[in-house]
């Protein structure tokens, strides 16, 4: 089977009050531990790579791990750019092969992140590929994505249909407390994302697929495991599962997962050494952070997302 685009798959999503897990890859570990999940569990998949995947991995070699995760399996996959920070980093990657493409001009203003948006998905669809854009900005930290908390700002409902009728991209990214990283909510605070606002936006954009940033749930079993072993994660919060689930059955069809993998790859590395000190051959540490990768997108597919079983 070879890569398709999320186009029927979001349609599949809305209509079935599910959500696709799009997973950031960095190497072959990660792809292979997400692909075995998603696989065993029959859920369609998005394989995002983000400006820094592509700068230590190289395009040539994510894009031939995707190829070959492509190989294995009959389930659907889409290869997507995350975060594409303007048109030429778009193009580069529509020429390179790539299925789904984001623009994220949402730290300009308004009539900016239009045009560009407009000039992203007009060269996509003359290619046959997808775009996605946003409106809004999330804080955090995600490779070259660094926001401060007060200059984060929630979508703007009254702004959602005039955005994509003008820029004609086929999903749209919001705000709605998400944020990029493993440090989401301040300690003691009680986490809730602005699903009001979901509510409005899917109300204004009936059918529309809307796509979720930052939404790592930041298992505490990991963070355990890395502050065991060195770390200093004591204070991270990640998204309730329970409201990501909600917002599943609703308007969104692409739910981003990046942190929660890393955590995993590295609490699995981590744990090994400790126990396996004399160990120094990569196939080993690798498999522990590898099977909980694995573990990690079971449980995201499954409990989360929603999306097991409908391929």
């Amino acid at each position: 089977m070879s890569l398709v685009t999320s186009t029927e798959m979001f349609e599949k999503a809305y209509n079935g009050g599910y959500a696709i897990g799009a997973f950031n890859v960095n190497n072959m570990e990660i792809v292979q531990g997400i692909v075995e999940a998603a696989d065993e569990l029959r859920s369609p998949l998005i394989l995002q790579a983000s400006a820094g995947a592509r700068k230590y991995a190289k395009p040539e070699y994510l894009k031939h791990l995707v190829e070959a995760a492509v190989e294995t399996t009959d389930i659907p996959i889409v290869l997507h750019l995350d975060h594409g920070a303007d048109f030429d980093t778009c193009k580069d990657c529509i020429d390179g092969g790539f299925t789904s493409v984001m623009i994220d001009y949402s730290g300009h203003d308004f009539e900016e992140n239009i045009a560009e948006s407009k000039r992203v998905a007009e060269y996509a669809h003359a290619h046959g590929v997808v775009v996605e854009a946003e409106l809004g900005t999330l804080a955090g930290i995600e490779d070259a994505v660094s926001v401060e908390a007060d200059k984060a700002m929630y979508t703007d409902p009254d702004q959602v249909e005039e955005f994509v009728k003008r820029t004609g991209v086929d999903s749209l990214a919001i705000a709605i407390g998400t944020s990029h990283g493993a440090y989401k909510f301040k300690p003691g605070t009680d986490p809730k994302l602005r699903l009001d606002i979901l509510e409005e936006v899917a109300r204004r954009l009936p059918g529309f697929p809307i796509v979720l940033h930052g939404s790592s749930s930041v298992p505490q079993e990991y963070v355990k495991i890395i502050n065991e072993h060195g770390g200093a994660l004591k204070d991270a919060i990640g998204v309730p599962e329970d409201q990501l689930r909600e917002a599943a059955r609703g308007a969104v069809c692409k739910i981003n997962i990046d942190s929660d993998l890393r955590l995993g790859m590295t609490a699995g590395i981590r744990k090994h050494f400790v126990e396996h000190p004399d160990h120094f051959d990569p196939r080993q540490y690798l498999a522990d952070g590898r099977a909980n990768v694995k573990a990690i997108v079971a449980h995201k597919i499954v409990e989360v997302l929603g999306s097991d079983h409908k391929v």
